[in-house]
């Protein structure tokens, strides 16, 4: 049987914590979509469709992950696609909390469902996507916390030369 696993996020942006989840589950599942949300909660720095060429550029020396767009329920997607596995990474006690309970809803929503936590590597456990943005508006070096197409995308955007 074919072992997917869907990576779902809004990946706002793209951190080197992120590709650290892809490239450990990639050695766990046969194939992992990670799947980029457009949420409704929040305005996004990059718009869609840049976060998921980011990505793209990202993971291509990964031959057995995709990358897709979603929006509305993640248990919707993943019925449509007929995948039942979700992959999610934890830094710390605070993701622990939160995560647990999305996963307990997305059960409720979808019993079929089930999500597996992976914890950080240590060298990125404090890496968030937030922090990301945050150094960059302060016009800080980024570098060192995303992958290259990432980092050279925002960095285009600072300068205006995109």
């Amino acid at each position: 049987m074919l072992k997917r696993a869907v990576y779902p996020g809004t990946f706002d942006p793209f951190t080197l914590g992120h590709l650290d989840i892809v490239e450990r589950a990639v050695k766990i599942f046969d194939d992992v979509i990670i799947a980029v949300a457009n949420p409704r909660h929040k305005e996004p720095l990059l718009p869609i469709d840049v976060r998921k060429n980011l990505i793209i550029e990202s993971v291509s020396h990964l031959k057995n992950v995709s990358v897709m767009e979603f929006e509305g329920l993640l248990v919707d997607f993943l019925k449509k696609l007929g995948i039942r596995t979700v992959i999610r990474g934890l830094r710390a006690v605070s993701d622990y909390d939160y995560e647990l309970k999305m996963a307990w809803i997305n059960k409720k929503l979808y019993d079929e469902m089930e999500t597996i936590f992976l914890l950080s590597s240590e060298q990125f456990a404090y890496l968030s996507s937030s922090f990301v943005k945050e150094i960059f508006s302060l016009g800080g070096d980024i570098r060192p916390f995303v992958p290259r197409a990432v980092a050279e995308y925002l960095e285009s955007l600072r300068k205006g030369t995109f």
